[in-house]
């Protein structure tokens, strides 16, 4: 991706999260000596910009590496090739101690709320610990603060000294939200931090996520299957198949004119809320590739209806076709 055309027209302090062909590979087949002869390239060639006080969210199919980019962003796996910038600074080559710092800055909403909270410690001690540990506030000072953030993300004071097993899924992400916003980060990544809730629950929190980042001006990576969701919460859209991003663009444009067949497979998978209305399916056959044995050229023409002899042979050019929008297909190159 041409990192000058992702986000036009826009100065470097407004972009705080840059990445620029980030890849992540895991060895699976190594020789005597060390020599990596075999591996999964989870996240490929991935590049984008990230304004200040928006919402960027990654959508697509289970196992297509969004999980993985995040968490590579925030250097929770070591990136094997490319750059993220944060705030206009290379953190990639950063070593742990180094990383300390921005560690405040940069944090995660995992998706699990029930395995990522730590079972023995009560709410008060999961919250206070961030903040002791990075000086947020004074010592005198810690319970005062969580108990404020607490209501913030709708706990009750009471919950202080009560244990993760007490609460309800919902709860439990708002805890899982309140120690994300403890140290005062100015990015979060939301790694599907409502799929495992009831829909009732999902609701609920997306508004808290929305109202949080207009009340703290938060950033927020927002990685999620449901296009619903992202549709609700996204300023901007970037489509990941098989480690790549195939098609990246403002909401409005995404949704209105979707490019990319895998985009336009993925809508019409969209419930419609209508019964009387039946909607155009667009099925795709097959499984995904592996990523351990990626397809040659584009890595979707083993499962797109409209592939063509090139499609198997040349991978297709991702380049902008229209003011902001941009897309990896053979199709759209004659248009």
């Amino acid at each position: 991706m041409d990192e000058n055309k992702t986000v036009n027209n826009i100065p470097d302090d407004d972009i705080i999260l840059e990445v620029r062909n980030l890849r992540k590979s895991f060895p699976l087949k190594k020789t005597i000596t060390g020599k990596v002869t075999s591996e999964l390239v989870a996240v490929d060639n991935v590049s984008f910009k990230l304004k200040r006080g928006e919402t960027l969210g990654i959508v697509g199919e289970s196992g297509c590496g969004k999980t993985t980019m995040g968490r590579t962003i925030l250097k929770l796996h070591e990136p094997t090739g490319g750059q993220v910038l944060f705030n206009g600074k290379d953190i990639t080559k950063l070593k742990p101690s180094q990383m300390r710092e921005i560690r405040k800055k940069m944090q995660i909403i995992f998706q699990d709320p029930y395995s990522s909270l730590p079972p023995r410690s009560t709410v008060g001690g999961i919250l206070s610990e961030p903040v002791q540990v990075h000086s947020i506030v004074p010592k005198d000072q810690i319970k005062s603060y969580v108990l404020e953030l607490m209501e913030k993300c709708g706990l009750r004071d009471y919950y202080y000294e009560r244990y993760p097993h007490e609460f309800s899924g919902g709860q439990r992400q708002r805890i899982c939200i309140a120690r994300a916003l403890s140290v005062k980060p100015e990015l979060v990544v939301c790694d599907e931090p409502v799929s495992a809730l009831d829909v009732s629950i999902q609701a609920q929190i997306i508004n808290l996520l929305k109202g949080l980042q207009k009340d703290l001006n938060l950033t927020y990576l927002f990685i999620s299957h449901d296009l619903s969701v992202v549709k609700f919460i996204s300023d901007k859209i970037g489509v990941m198949y098989l480690g790549s991003i195939v098609e990246y663009g403002s909401k409005e444009d995404i949704f209105a004119n979707p490019l990319h067949p895998y985009t336009k497979a993925l809508f019409s998978a969209i419930p419609y809320p209508d019964p009387d209305v039946k909607m155009q399916r667009i099925v795709l056959k097959g499984d995904i590739p592996s990523p351990a044995n990626p397809p040659k050229g584009c890595r979707f023409h083993t499962r797109c209806p409209y592939a063509k002899p090139i499609c198997s042979e040349v991978t297709p050019e991702y380049k902008e076709y229209e003011n902001g929008h941009f897309a990896s297909c053979h199709l759209l190159e004659g248009e």
